[in-house]
């Protein structure tokens, strides 16, 4: 008898279970469906209706704003203008007074910090001042190359709702060509249509111009701060040139090198001074 209720139990779960299996099924594969045919409605409705304004130019210009946004987002970053790594080496080189190894460092390094200590080093021989202004002047041409670099964002930003509407201006153009043909109100799938292209095109240049724009303020402002840091760091290296700075009376300091008093050796002097040292 226990068997017997025992394989009746048995049997009805197993009869449960595929039940409820072969509804869930319908479910997931009713919903999957559903999914689909949603996904399908708005593919349709946001890129198909926006006709060959959409396709070919503002779809286009949003896959490039997405590929300049990734790139500038790695390369415009304090770990590559400003590379703590260097400004370590570059310090400890100096106080070290290994000037040899601080010039062929930031020439081989293409931060915006070693490219400034370099133009700087490069006027050591007209003095501390000159070294200010040559590191002012690369850091003024750095900042600039990576502005015109952004700019692309910002003409995108700018063209791509001027893009969208034209594709407004077609889309209605379409309409009334369309009203005229039929002599009064056409059919409704042709004012859908050409409205259609009119709207999309519109979101379309909407949706590319405000991440565009909002990226390019980002951008500018990260710069703007980076290069501001760039010019502390690098006075604050470069201060062990500055006569000012010494412990001593200034006219009790010893020239760096000899016959020019008050200024810091040149390159060259500084190779030869280095090699004799060694």
């Amino acid at each position: 008898m226990s068997r017997i209720v025992l394989s009746i139990c048995l049997l009805t779960l197993v009869v449960f279970l595929l039940t409820t299996n072969g509804v869930f099924a319908q479910d997931t594969a009713a919903a999957a469906s559903k999914a689909d045919s949603s996904a399908g409605r708005l593919f349709d409705h946001f890129v198909v209706q926006g006709g060959a304004i959409t396709w070919f130019v503002l779809i286009p210009l949003s896959i490039a704003t997405i590929a300049l946004i990734a790139e500038h987002f790695f390369s415009i970053r304090r770990a590559t203008m400003l590379p703590p790594v260097v400004v370590q080496q570059v310090r400890r080189n100096l106080e070290a007074k290994r000037y040899v190894e601080v010039i062929e460092l930031t020439t081989q390094d293409k931060s915006m910090l070693s490219k400034a200590v370099n133009s700087a080093l490069g006027e050591a021989a007209n003095g501390y001042p000159a070294m200010q202004g040559a590191v002012v002047e690369s850091l003024e041409l750095g900042a600039g190359k990576l502005m015109r670099k952004i700019e692309y964002l910002n003409v995108i930003g700018n063209v791509s709702p001027m893009i969208g509407l034209l594709g407004t201006v077609y889309g209605m153009i379409g309409l009334f060509a369309s009203i005229f043909e039929a002599g009064g109100i056409p059919e409704p799938a042709r004012v859908a249509h050409h409205m259609s292209i009119a709207l999309v095109t519109t979101f379309w240049g909407l949706m590319v111009a405000i991440p565009a724009l909002s990226v390019f303020a980002f951008f500018r402002n990260r710069i703007d701060e980076l290069t501001t840091n760039c010019a502390a760091t690098a006075d604050n290296l470069l201060s062990v040139f500055n006569p000012v700075n010494s412990n001593l009376p200034l006219n009790a300091q010893q020239p760096v090198n000899p016959g020019t008093a008050g200024t810091v050796p040149n390159p060259e002097q500084i190779r030869r001074d280095d090699r004799t040292e060694r």
